[in-house]
């Protein structure tokens, strides 16, 4: 057994969480198999299979709290590094063309089907590249797959990590890697352009120099047990190298006429509608809008209907929050 496992262990029996040591044994059973102690690692694999008695689980705040003590910190302030999203703040629900959903559903199929695959000597995909347009639905995408999988989100805090001292933010970039090492997640890197940007494009060859280059290395030795979703807007400003670290790029694209429709139906799932709604109406009102001014002005329709007393929302509702919506785009981008 190597050492970083047996920390590992030692932790988690000190934390008290079984979850972890499940996932430590097949670790072990693996590592053991791999240095060719297959023997040893059938009589480990026939052990685990064995019933347990039940046992009491500890409530789910407990490890909440034990996750939030272990959030990293930055070197000098010693800040949060990362803020951390509960399943009950995991907004999940997308639509999508279904081309983009199959790549989401292959993910969550690799992740859940991990320790299967590796019998075979194949990866799961675990690095993903998100790229778009603003509001197009990269964030939520990275929740979507952390209720998926089960895992809890880790979300980078740049305000945290950058620092104007040398090499503190190679640093603190570390201990976030590290922590999602020592236990499952999704790591979100939103907008990563703040610690990704070209080499070549950067005035400052020096501290942007030095984060670039220690994410590209962190990437290429990445080995932490859940996910790691990076999102931007503008890919073509992330240095060329990162790319090849990434083991699925994709992008999350403005939604289409079908995908407008849906989005609009299922936010106002929970209110009542006044009839007839002309849904070609709305959805041309819409194009080239993003998925979350849809969800926007469907949401802002349906509040409108509420504070009028009525409880109805009409085709005028949603007309004027589109409107709304449309004129705040544009005194926000002269679009």
């Amino acid at each position: 057994m190597n050492a970083e496992i047996l920390k590992r262990v030692v932790r988690a029996i000190a934390d008290g969480s079984l979850n972890d040591l499940d996932r430590l044994a097949d670790k072990i059973v693996e590592s053991e198999r791999r240095t060719g102690h297959v023997k040893l690692a059938a009589q480990l694999e026939a052990i685990l299979k064995q019933p347990r008695p039940k046992r009491p689980t500890a409530p789910p705040i407990a490890d909440i709290e034990r996750t939030l003590k272990e959030l990293p910190l930055s070197l000098r302030q010693g800040e949060s590094l990362a803020t951390l999203l509960t399943a009950d703040a995991l907004e999940h629900h997308m639509v999508l063309p279904k081309e983009i959903e199959d790549r989401f559903a292959r993910i969550e199929s690799e992740y859940a089907a991990r320790d299967r695959l590796r019998t075979f000597g194949l990866k799961p995909r675990k690095t993903i590249l998100l790229y778009g347009p603003p509001g197009c639905g990269k964030s939520l995408a990275a929740k979507r797959l952390a209720w998926n999988t089960g895992l809890p989100l880790m979300k980078v805090r740049f305000d945290v990590l950058i620092s104007s001292y040398f090499g503190e933010s190679a640093t603190n970039l570390r201990a976030i890697f590290s922590a999602a090492k020592e236990r499952a997640c999704v790591l979100l890197l939103d907008e990563c352009d703040f610690i990704a940007r070209s080499r070549t494009n950067s005035k400052d060859i020096g501290e942007a120099s030095r984060i670039v280059n220690s994410l590209l290395q962190l990437m290429e030795d990445y080995d932490a047990p859940g996910l790691l979703v990076a999102t931007t807007n503008i890919e073509s400003s992330l240095d060329s190298a990162l790319f090849r670290r990434f083991d699925d790029v994709f992008m999350v694209p403005l939604p289409g006429p079908v995908e407008i429709g849906e989005l609009l139906r299922m936010s106002l799932s929970t209110v009542k509608l006044a009839e007839p709604i002309e849904w070609g109406a709305l959805v041309e009102q819409l194009s080239g809008a993003s998925a979350a001014m849809v969800v926007k002005a469907a949401q802002d329709a349906a509040k409108a209907a509420v504070l009028s007393g009525r409880h109805l929302v009409t085709q005028a509702n949603l007309m004027q929050a589109i409107l709304e919506q449309r004129r705040t785009e544009v005194s926000m981008h002269g679009k």
